[in-house]
Parts: structure tokens; C-alpha cells; sequence
């Protein structure tokens, strides 16, 4: 045996499954086909976004949570409804993420030197009932230092690891088959790839200079989801959301290209909810481009009005961070794969935040003075980038002006100003009263009655055309590519389960790969904050199950 266990990919699933069979006293190969500079993979470039219930945070904002109505929102979000068969252990694991997110979890974390901005953030709102999709109370946890402050303490737990001679990296090693012996998993075989000296997430060569098979008496899979391959999203792409669109970006690295859910597929494993995905509609594109289409989230608050591609409002309750895949549902019933923000300079500048740790230089620089400059700031520098430099931001002093801009970058004329101005001025007669039928008006209010938002993410309600908060600003959204809901069906030990629904011997899942947890914790809809969380909590399950099940 090479080692005890070999782990398959070295983002942040992977890292907390080799930090847990470290400290048991395992030996492990992590592998991965990127250079060392990706070690974290994905998470380092995430905002660090942690679902807690009744944390701390919560409490000092007044927020009540409990782990009752966490469970009720998380229920109603996910809409499981293969409970005999694909959704099985999601629901499982589902409730024991819960659990988990109530309980140590954030304990666990700050144990390790991992903090938190102490306002807490309210993504995926809903709108709907009680019991439907989206969260009742805020529970978005920002990381103090966003992913790269969520990556250290586990690249530190495994480097620390490696000195002591019970890890040892193996980069530019892309695992093309798991080896199994009698139906037992007991390896690796694949193809090393040429050195390479990119910088993180850049796509790097696929030159192969020669072959490697390990052994191991366990496999931990954690290579993350398809959402860098656009052909198997499209391939996966639900019939619920109609014909899948031609044009997208991406919200990953190219590598993140769902191999090894195939891989693991072809030896025995199985793959469930495949036709469940998690893809932003808020997508713009990178003026500063690290990988191929590389597309940044905005992460709105609710003021801005949202036009579809030929001008028309989104329905009720679509509004700005309310309903991700709701909208996307929708949007793929208009013909076109793209929408609009209208807004203007006051609301930019108060309610735009961009994902992405890379967007957020104070928070991931710990920085508590340029925090607190955000407060003083008209428009943060790395949203103003994007006004002056990105290709879908249109900037103009009128109305007519702005609609001319928004179909030239469209390369079509299906904006009326006209029909345009009309929809906007009945909406800002809203504004002079307290009263008013605009749900999307009685939302921004009502987000404003929490202090979090009111300090530092919701505009006060004004009018959009009101010259003295100009100037007017549209934005083009496109799709981003993100998150696969589906993954390999896992047992509560994280095991791999075969179409019979027994443990495939040897091989484990963590992470997006497993659908972060008995093949789709999430269900249709995610509540956020969870994904991040979702590999922390799969990876160490994994670590533990493999490193208790080996000899």
C-alpha cells in the first residue's frame, strides 16, 4: 500500500477530510491535477459565507433563530420529494447539517482561529409563506478574511501534517479510474500532467508526461462540481427550466470540470439528482479575467428594479436576492438568458456587493479601517471598477440615454424607453407615500427594519429617476454558472453507495462531489451560506469515517 487513504482533490472538502485522518494518524496522499498554487480550490475564492443558527452574531442584532425554524426554512427551500429512492440520505444529511449548524459547528471553527464580521447578512429571502423557500431571519456569516481566512486553518492543519512525514501532496496528478479488487476499491490510476507555474485558478496545461497508479485500503473523492463545464451543465441542464441557455459565464475555475463524479460512476458508485444545479442570475462579466468566461456574482440588495431582456418587470416576489433559481425559472421562459438592473448612483453605492474574496480586498485583508471607510465611501473602488471598466454597466445622465446604451450592449433594440419610463415613474409615485401596493417597495421597507441592512445594505426608499441620486445605472446580468445539487449518494459515513443502495467497499465523498451530502443536501434550493459549510462539514465527516474504518 502506498498509504492508508488517498484523497482526490485538494479544495476545502479535501483539506478537512486529510487534517481529520492526520490527527487520527493516518498517512494520506492528497492529489490533485492542479499546481499547488489552487491548494483550497473553489473556497479560497468564495466570500467565506457560513449558515449559523442562533449564533452570537444573531444575537447581538436582535435576530431570533432557532434550530426548529432553520430546519422549517431549510424543508421548504429543499422540496424533497424522492424520499425512497435519490433523496434518501440527502434528507438525513440535510437534518444533520442543521444540527450541526446549531450546535458546534461554529465552535469547531472558532476553535481554530476562524472569526466573523459581526453583521450578518440576509440572502435568499424568499417571499413566499412561512414554510416555503428562503431564510425567515439573516444567517449569512461572512468570514473575517473571507475564503482565503476560511482555507488557512486546514491548509495549516495539513501542512503541518506534511512535516510530520503523514501527508504528502501529489499536484499535477489527475486520477482517471478508481482501481477496484474483488469490488473493493483499493486505488488510483491516472495521468500526471507537466509542470506548471500558473497563478491560482488560471486553466492550466493538459500535457501528459507520464502514468501513476496508488494503492490505498480507502478512496476519498472531493473533486468538486461541473459548473466550469458548460457542456455538462447544458447536458444535465432540468426539463423543468426549459431549453438551457447558449450563453453563459463562469463562477468557477475551468478545472472544475466533473470528472470524477463519471469516474466514480464507472466503478460503481452512484449519481443521483443530476438534473439539480445552482446557478446565479446577477452574473456579470469580469473586466479582469482570471479564468476562461470568468463571471462575478453581484450580491444585491432590493432596490434595484429588474427588467427581463425586452423590458418588463419580474414578477412578484423575484426581486433582488429573494429567489435565485425562481428567477432563473423564469427567465428561461422569456426567450433570452439575460435581464437587467436599473438603478442609480445612491443605490449602488449602498446595496452592491460583489462575491468573491478577491472583490472584497478589506474583509479579506482583516482590515477594520477600510471596513469602516465603506461607510464614507460613495462607490466601493471594486464596484466602481466595474461602472467604469465592465463591459455590461451602462452609466448615463438620463433615461433615453441610458435605454440607448442598454440595447447597444445587447446588440438588439427590444427596449422601449418609453415603456421603460412608465414602469419606473409608477413605481417612484410609490415613494411619496408610507403606503403602497408595490410588494417590491413594501420588501425594501421591511429589509430596512432590520439594523444590518439598514446600516450598511439597503438604500433608503427614493425615487430611481430622482436627479440628485444619479446618475443612472443598468446593468446587464447574465448566467453564472456555480454549484452542482446533485453528487454521489453518500450514507451518513460519507460511503459511496452502489445502485443497490449498499456501501461501494473503500470509496468515500465529500464535498460538491457528493452533492455535500447523501447526493443533495440542498434539494432544489439552497438557503446559502451552505456550501462552504456543506464541504467543511462532509470532508470531516469523511476524514473520521475513513480514518475509523481503516486499519
Amino acid at each position: 500500500m502506498d498509504a492508508d487513504v488517498i484523497v482526490v482533490g485538494a479544495g476545502l472538502a479535501g483539506l478537512a477530510a486529510t487534517a481529520e485522518l492526520a490527527d487520527a494518524g493516518k498517512k494520506v496522499l492528497l492529489l490533485d491535477q492542479e499546481p499547488e498554487a489552487s491548494l483550497g480550490g473553489q473556497a479560497f475564492w468564495s466570500f467565506g459565507g457560513l449558515l449559523f443558527v442562533d449564533s452570537p452574531e444573531q444575537r447581538r442584532l436582535k435576530i431570533k433563530d432557532s434550530r426548529d425554524l432553520a430546519w422549517q426554512d431549510w424543508l421548504g427551500s429543499a422540496g424533497f420529494d424522492r424520499l425512497d429512492d435519490e433523496d434518501k440520505w440527502a434528507r438525513q444529511w440535510a437534518e444533520a447539517y442543521v444540527d450541526f449548524a446549531a450546535g458546534e459547528k461554529r465552535q469547531w471553527l472558532y476553535d481554530q482561529g476562524v472569526r466573523f464580521f459581526p453583521v450578518v447578512g440576509w440572502a435568499e429571502r424568499g417571499g413566499y409563506n412561512a414554510d416555503g423557500h428562503g431564510n425567515s431571519v439573516p444567517r449569512f456569516h461572512i468570514t473575517w478574511g473571507t475564503g482565503p481566512g476560511l482555507v488557512a486553518p486546514f491548509e495549516r492543519r495539513v501542512r503541518e501534517a506534511v512535516a510530520k512525514g503523514l501527508v504528502e501532496f501529489r499536484f499535477r496528478h489527475r486520477v482517471d479510474e478508481l482501481t477496484v479488487t474483488g469490488g473493493v476499491v483499493d486505488g488510483v490510476s491516472g495521468k500526471v500532467l507537466e509542470p506548471s507555474s500558473v497563478a491560482r485558478g488560471v486553466a492550466s496545461s493538459r500535457t501528459e508526461v507520464g502514468d501513476f497508479a496508488l494503492s490505498a485500503q480507502a478512496v476519498i473523492v472531493t473533486s468538486g462540481g461541473i459548473g466550469g463545464n458548460h457542456d455538462l451543465v447544458r447536458a444535465q441542464w432540468p426539463a423543468r427550466m426549459g431549453k438551457p441557455p447558449e450563453h453563459m459565464i463562469s463562477g468557477v475555475p475551468a478545472h472544475v470540470d466533473g470528472r470524477m463524479l463519471g469516474i466514480t460512476e464507472a466503478a460503481g458508485g452512484r449519481y443521483v439528482n443530476r438534473d439539480r444545479m445552482w446557478h446565479y442570475v446577477e452574473g456579470i462579466r469580469n473586466w479582469d479575467p482570471i479564468w476562461p468566461m470568468h463571471g462575478i456574482r453581484i450580491l444585491p440588495g432590493p432596490s434595484s428594479l429588474w427588467f427581463d431582456a425586452t423590458g418588463q418587470r419580474l414578477p412578484v416576489p423575484l426581486f433582488p436576492g429573494f429567489d435565485t433559481l425562481g428567477t432563473l425559472e423564469h427567465i428561461m421562459t422569456t426567450g433570452y438568458d439575460y435581464t437587467w438592473f436599473v438603478l442609480n448612483k445612491s443605490i449602488i453605492g449602498k446595496e452592491f456587493a460583489l462575491s468573491g474574496q478577491e472583490q472584497n480586498p478589506d474583509l479579506t485583508g482583516k482590515s477594520i479601517l477600510r471596513v469602516l471607510n465603506r461607510a464614507v465611501t460613495a462607490v466601493q473602488k471594486p464596484v466602481k471598477d466595474f461602472m467604469d471598466k465592465g463591459a455590461d454597466f451602462i452609466v448615463r445622465d438620463n433615461l433615453a440615454d441610458l435605454v440607448r446604451g442598454m440595447n447597444e450592449v445587447a446588440g438588439s433594440d427590444l427596449l422601449d424607453v418609453a415603456d421603460l419610463e412608465r414602469q419606473i415613474v409608477a413605481r417612484d409615485r410609490e415613494m411619496e407615500n408610507k403606503f403602497t401596493k408595490d410588494l417590491q417597495v413594501t420588501a425594501l421597507r421591511g429589509a430596512r427594519n432590520y439594523l444590518g441592512d439598514k446600516l450598511i445594505r439597503v438604500a433608503s426608499p427614493h425615487r430611481i429617476l430622482d436627479p440628485k441620486a444619479g446618475p443612472l445605472i443598468a446593468v446587464k446580468l447574465n448566467i453564472l454558472t456555480r454549484k452542482s445539487l446533485g453528487g454521489l449518494q453518500t450514507d451518513l459515513d460519507a460511503r459511496v453507495l452502489r445502485a443497490d443502495g449498499t456501501p461501494l467497499p473503500g470509496v468515500y465523498a465529500a464535498g460538491e462531489v457528493s452533492g455535500f451530502g447523501g447526493g443533495g443536501i440542498h434539494g432544489y434550493r439552497s438557503l446559502e451560506g451552505t456550501f462552504v459549510g456543506g464541504c467543511l462539514f462532509t470532508g470531516r465527516t469523511a476524514g473520521r469515517a475513513a480514518a475509523e474504518a481503516v486499519s
